[in-house]
């Protein structure tokens, strides 16, 4: 029994060492990091970083289209934080959720737009960074983080509260609340993009001229949505945490 038991154990090792795909290792210290995912990262970051300085360098009275354009996309995502948050607090996260929302957008766009294929890696392949598992449990972390922050900034240790209401019998459940919104989170982001460049790529080998084309436009259409659902999730689990003890 106790061997049967040993040999268990081993082959549960064994299933959480298959990996899905190859990786360009990074190897620092004795962690490997996945190298693709921080090449795309990074240019997705600096394009961002480029449209931003571009569009607030020069500020004008009488704006042009560029400057409408960033003030829209300022006051969506404000509207984001406070359709969420409430109105009186949730200036303090517009920059959280803006970045969440910008950084998922641009990385789900240029899994969508950008052929990295055609790019030649040692290993592995360039890719969205939302299709590795890894940075969308990071991004969930981070949110994760962000509310028990904002609970307990507000409410201090009355924030733990929450666990016992409506009754002390959910205490378990609550908690248990508190694992599943980052595991959702992540799953939901990562299940997503990966499936839209599967679909993607399966149409490009079957039929590579004209069908893909739409259903590359609809994957822009589901990226865009995805972007928005995780960081209106981020910013209602932050308003959530922030309500008092006698708001529920």
């Amino acid at each position: 029994m106790y061997q049967q038991n040993i040999q268990t154990l081993l082959s549960f090792v064994k299933i959480s060492s298959v990996e899905v795909g190859q990786h360009l290792y990074w190897k620092i210290g004795d962690y490997n990091i996945h190298g693709q995912v921080f090449i795309v990262s990074w240019i997705v970051i600096s394009v961002l970083l480029l449209i931003s300085f571009s569009g607030t360098r020069k500020l004008e009275r009488n704006p042009g289209k560029f400057q409408n354009f960033m003030e829209f996309i300022l006051e969506f995502l404000q509207d984001i934080a406070k359709n969420q948050i409430g109105e009186h607090e949730y200036r303090a996260w517009v920059p959280y959720i803006a970045t969440i929302f910008l950084f998922i957008l641009g990385s789900n766009w240029a899994g969508a737009l950008v052929p990295w294929k055609l790019i030649n890696l040692p290993q592995g392949e360039l890719a969205a960074p939302t299709n590795d598992i890894n940075t969308t449990v990071a991004l969930s972390l981070l949110t994760s983080l962000a509310y028990f922050y904002a609970g307990l900034s507000k409410n201090g240790i009355g924030y733990f509260l929450r666990y016992i209401e409506p009754t002390p019998v959910l205490l378990p459940i609550n908690i248990l609340e508190d694992f599943t919104k980052p595991l959702s989170l992540s799953f939901r982001l990562f299940g997503n993009i990966l499936a839209d460049e599967l679909v993607v790529s399966v149409f490009t080998l079957l039929v590579p001229i004209l069908i893909p084309l739409p259903v590359m436009i609809l994957g822009l259409f589901a990226s865009s949505i995805q972007a928005l659902i995780f960081s209106t999730l981020s910013a209602a689990y932050i308003g959530e945490a922030m309500e008092g003890h006698g708001d529920h």
